[in-house]
């Protein structure tokens, strides 16, 4: 089967390549040309555009930043939607608005095209190993007729309800992640002032209610002061902007989310909006005067 794929960052290029190594055909396209040349490296085909892409694949899936951008590869000029045809299924795992999913399936839907939004949750690790957590929002028996696939790329694939559902989900993945984040920037900062080793104090919490998936692979980086991108600020402050915009649209208060988004564009003001989120660290560092590291 060939699978079209648009979008080889950092957590489409690893994705792309469990396609491959479960061995499945993929068509890719990027606008950053090292990226195609690196998947086609390791046996994707290149097209010269998303119009391309859809014109050879039943199946097209777009990994892109914002909702922008996925609206410009599906439905601009050259995109999805000229070279797809009736049946063929749009799977887009981006992190986007509901609203714009929805707008999405709208128009594709016109001519026939399936979609179903698909967000994943893991970060560039589990993205490589391939075992992201994926959750769907659209037809459910469209999710079934694809789900295998998208057990090649994650380790759990949950249908969440009607188009935009899977969107939905992923910002309430994205604040309770960005919440955890804050929080444990904040307690060992407590930790660091009081002057109780911050290491210690993470080996003696970590089993117990405290614990979380967020501690255990974002402590350490703060600790180390190692802020290489898994997940970047500048990207959590385009989820959290699509829940507080969701949230204001629902009715669904979300203060913690907002002091967070403030921390986040403190960061970013000060340069290190392309840092990974663990990178909340440096906030604490700032306004307590106090590195971890």
């Amino acid at each position: 089967m060939k699978i079209g794929f648009i979008g080889l960052g950092i957590m489409g290029k690893p994705m792309a390549r469990n396609l491959l190594k479960a061995g499945y055909e993929v068509v890719c396209y990027d606008i950053v040309a090292e990226n195609v040349a690196n998947t086609v490296a390791v046996g994707a085909k290149a097209a010269a555009s998303c119009k391309a892409v859809a014109e050879q694949c039943p199946i097209v899936i777009t990994m892109l930043p914002n909702s922008p951008h996925v609206k410009e590869a599906v439905l601009g000029p050259g995109g999805v939607l000229e070279g797809a045809k009736a049946g063929t299924i749009l799977i887009d795992m981006s992190s986007i608005a509901p609203l714009a999913s929805q707008e999405i399936a709208k128009a594709c839907g016109a001519k026939g095209v399936k979609v179903i939004d698909a967000p994943v949750s893991g970060g560039e690790p589990k993205a490589i190993d391939g075992t992201l957590s994926i959750m769907v929002g659209g037809d459910e028996n469209v999710f079934n007729s694809v789900k295998d696939i998208l057990l090649r790329m994650g380790a759990s694939a949950v249908h969440c309800g009607p188009i935009g559902a899977g969107n939905t989900t992923k910002l309430a993945n994205q604040i309770v992640v960005a919440c955890n984040i804050a929080a444990c920037a904040e307690a060992f900062m407590l930790a660091k002032k009081a002057g109780v080793e911050p290491a210690r104090v993470l080996d003696a919490i970590k089993g117990g209610l405290a614990g979380s998936t967020v501690m255990n692979a974002k402590v350490p980086m703060m600790l180390q002061g190692n802020f290489k991108p898994g997940f970047k600020i500048d990207l959590h402050i385009k989820d959290l902007a699509n829940a507080l915009d969701t949230g204001h649209g629902v009715g669904a208060p979300l203060p913690l989310t907002a002091a967070v988004m403030e921390m986040m564009q403190t960061l970013k003001a000060d340069g290190c909006g392309q840092n990974d989120h663990s990178a909340l660290a440096k906030y604490y560092a700032k306004v307590s005067g106090t590195n971890f590291s």
